[in-house]
């Protein structure tokens, strides 16, 4: 559509007249003041009139952005937008936005909107003012049209973007009973009709106001048989009434064909929806073919609610109790079925209604399966991402404690031969605290945020190395048995922490079989032509190897199954596990970039199946060149500068390093290196500091003093893993990282070989 500024053009074109007036005046005065006055107006006139041209330009750049922004973005959107000023005045609008109000040809937003709210002003005024504060801003309204939802954004100075949503057209806005395919009315306290859904519009024919429109004889008879006037004339219906807040009432109509005696309807048989009738102690009463499908069969008699389904946090009789009296606000419940073929979830929306002057309760029900699965997977991943923080925080904590202990433990050690009485304790003490090290170690596997080192490797070799230490973790009543692909690929992983993986599974498929039994061990290139959806994960289509360690023991219980790979949960008594071996082995095969999946029958056995990409080599990669085996250095020399925010971390390393020869240098923060390193007199030929610290961290602060010491290598030192701050961590050259908790010797190793 054209866009013009009339009201501006005039404004304009005045001025412009204005302007020759002047002039032309002050060309024909006479010299003197009033010829300086003259031009002096003329000159204001003259400035006047260019800046009304240049916020017509302003005004016209405007317009051409805002058509822009319909030809590239809200021009293919399906819901009504619009592009106003801030005034209201509308700029530009899509197709959807025409086709949505083809009545009204205002060229403003309040006008447009003016068929669909009463009070268009009101809200546009409220919502335009929150974008302004905020940037957007959103609101739904009910209004004679049906559910509305208008949204705002801010568009700087051009104006503002206005969205309309028609969301009565989408199917998941309907909700409790006003989705049923049954027709329906809202009334007011007054008996006024608020609302009609679909099916009550295509039933009467039209949209009234009041039930004498609708009832040829009043007063309604809720429960029973009542003649309603329809667009095929008068036709006979039951009513049910539902009472809702703020009295507020709802009225089903139901197919009345073939009544029974007594005015009940035979038709609730068939109704397309789940529904049943229950009494206020909660005796079933009343099932449709829809709920029997649902609860997988009819009743039995005499059967109640209660025996049907599960999962209220109070009892179901005292629910329906409440609700029956009226005591309660009616809304929906998700309950579990009884059934012992499956798992259902079911939405029941309870009514108070009644028949043959007694109340009862009609029971709406939704199959909820779908729902609750997709929210127990949300909830399980929320989960599983807290605990994997958690885990990370915890270990770095501990790293730093860790550190501390074993490395003043080797210091003592150095101070005591091994005929001293005290040397075995010492030996102890670094003993266990290497085993808390390596429980830390599975909490930083399960969280994701281990350093790996990964190679190039063939199963085959690694279960081979493997197999002597397997076969004395299985004992003498379990047998091993390997199995393998004979073209079998590489894959690139940690060995390492590969082989934890392996013997984690082991020793579980060992400690389900207490009776003994056999393990095996299955390698196989497997190719997925499409991605393989299982246990809320998808393996995209490609080439895998996969490992399957298959038991033959007792099983895992089918309401276990989602959990076994929970940090923490496992089904051996206290003492015999701590529950991290299957999470540790989940979090390095997901780190390492595969999947794991486990199968398992009670009482027939249990299999795990790991999925590995084969490893595709690339031309640029050339074959490693095996690294030189260096002696730990009893001696070095050099000057280090040990940045550590942990004091007993900075003592122990401090004295560390002094004890092989070192000059030592310490700052408890970056702050405190930066500014001993002012000093350019300060020789420094190697950085050893902490990554994560109070303020500045160590990669930015080593990244700054290197701007004016190039060649000072770099050591750093980290409770976390090497991969948990790459963002924070630049490309830093000649730098090497030492994961916490480190000993005496390979800090002195790490630092004498930065040096030379």
């Amino acid at each position: 559509m054209p866009h013009t500024v009339p009201a501006r053009t005039r404004v304009v074109a005045v001025l412009v007249l204005a302007v020759c007036l002047i002039a032309g005046g002050v060309w024909l005065a006479p010299p003197g003041l009033p010829s300086l006055g003259l031009m002096a107006a003329g000159a204001v006139l003259c400035l006047t009139s260019a800046g009304m041209g240049l916020r017509r330009l302003v005004a016209r750049r405007g317009l051409d952005l805002a058509d822009r922004l319909l030809e590239g973005f809200i021009e293919q959107d399906a819901a009504a937008s619009f592009v106003a000023d801030a005034d209201g005045l509308i700029l530009a609008r899509n197709a959807a936005a025409e086709a949505l109000f083809p009545e009204t040809a205002s060229e403003t937003l309040a006008g447009t909107l003016r068929a669909v709210f009463a009070n268009p002003t009101a809200v546009l005024y409220r919502l335009q003012t929150r974008a302004a504060q905020d940037g957007a801003a959103r609101a739904d309204e009910v209004t004679r049209r049906g559910h509305v939802r208008l949204a705002v954004h801010q568009m700087g100075e051009l104006g503002f973007l206005w969205r309309i949503e028609d969301m009565s057209e989408r199917p998941h806005a309907a909700v409790g009973a006003a989705a049923l395919p049954l027709p329906l009315i809202s009334l007011g306290r007054s008996g006024t009709v608020l609302f009609m859904n679909e099916a009550a519009r295509a039933l009467v024919g039209q949209r009234v106001k009041s039930l004498d429109r609708l009832f040829p004889a009043l007063p309604l008879r809720p429960g029973q048989v009542n003649v309603i006037s329809t667009a095929e004339g008068l036709r006979d219906v039951l009513v049910a009434e539902f009472h809702g807040a703020a009295g507020r009432r709802e009225l089903f109509f139901l197919p009345a064909d073939g009544q029974e005696a007594g005015g009940r309807a035979s038709g609730f048989d068939t109704l397309p929806v789940a529904m049943l009738k229950v009494a206020a102690d909660g005796r079933v009463l009343a099932a449709n073919q829809q709920a029997a499908e649902l609860l997988g069969g009819a009743p039995e008699p005499e059967a109640t609610l209660e025996t049907l389904m599960q999962g209220l946090g109070r009892s179901i009789v005292d629910w329906l109790r409440e609700t029956a009296q009226g005591k309660t606000a009616q809304k929906s419940e998700f309950l579990r079925l009884t059934r012992k073929d499956k798992e259902i979830f079911v939405q029941v929306s309870l009514s108070r209604v009644v028949e043959d002057g007694a109340p009862i309760l009609i029971a709406v029900l939704n199959d909820a399966t779908e729902l609750k699965t997709l929210e127990a997977q949300f909830v399980q991943s929320q989960k599983m991402q807290a605990i994997g923080q958690l885990a990370g925080g915890i270990a770095h904590d501990f790293n730093n404690l860790l550190t501390a202990i074993s490395g003043h433990c080797d210091l003592l050690l150095l101070r005591h031969d091994r005929g001293d009485q005290d040397f075995a304790d010492l030996e102890q003490i670094r003993q266990n605290a290497n085993r808390a090290a390596s429980l830390v170690g599975q909490l930083l596997a399960f969280s994701r945020k281990q350093t790996l080192r990964p190679e190039v490797l063939d199963l085959r070799d690694t279960l081979s190395d493997l197999t002597h230490l397997l076969n004395r973790l299985v004992g003498e009543k379990v047998t091993l048995t390997l199995s393998h692909d004979p073209v079998l690929r590489p894959i690139r992983a940690d060995k390492r922490q590969l082989e934890q993986v392996l013997m984690n599974l082991v020793v579980n498929a060992r400690d389900a079989m207490p009776q003994g039994g056999g393990i095996r061990i299955e390698t196989e290139v497997v190719t997925l032509d499409a991605a393989l959806q299982r246990d809320r994960a998808t393996v995209p289509p490609g080439e895998y190897v996969t490992v399957k360690v298959r038991d033959e023991g007792t099983g895992i219980p089918q309401d276990d199954l989602p959990k076994v790979f929970e940090p923490f949960f496992t089904t051996k008594r206290t003492g015999e596990g701590t529950g991290l071996g299957l999470s540790t082995a989940y979090g390095i095969v997901k780190q390492t970039g595969g999947f794991i999946f486990v199968d398992s029958v009670e009482g027939s056995g249990t299999e795990f199946t790991l999925y590995f990409p084969a490893y595709q080599p690339t031309r640029s990669e050339a074959p490693a060149a095996a690294a030189p085996v260096r002696e730990a250095p009893h001696q070095g020399e050099g000057v280090v500068l040990l940045v550590e925010d942990e004091a007993p971390v900075r003592a122990f390393a401090a004295r560390a390093l002094r004890l092989r020869g070192y000059t030592v240098l310490e700052a408890e923060s970056a702050e405190d290196a930066l500014k001993m390193l002012e000093d350019p007199d300060l020789r420094v030929d190697v950085f050893v500091t902490d990554v994560v610290m109070p303020g500045m961290d160590g990669p930015s602060w080593v990244r700054q003093a290197r701007q004016n010491r190039p060649e000072v290598c770099v050591v750093f030192v980290s409770g976390y893993a090497e991969g948990a701050f790459d963002e924070a961590q630049p490309d830093i050259p000649n730098s090497v990282f030492l994961p916490k908790p480190f000993s005496l010797t390979q800090l002195a190793e790490t630092v004498y070989q930065q040096i030379h």
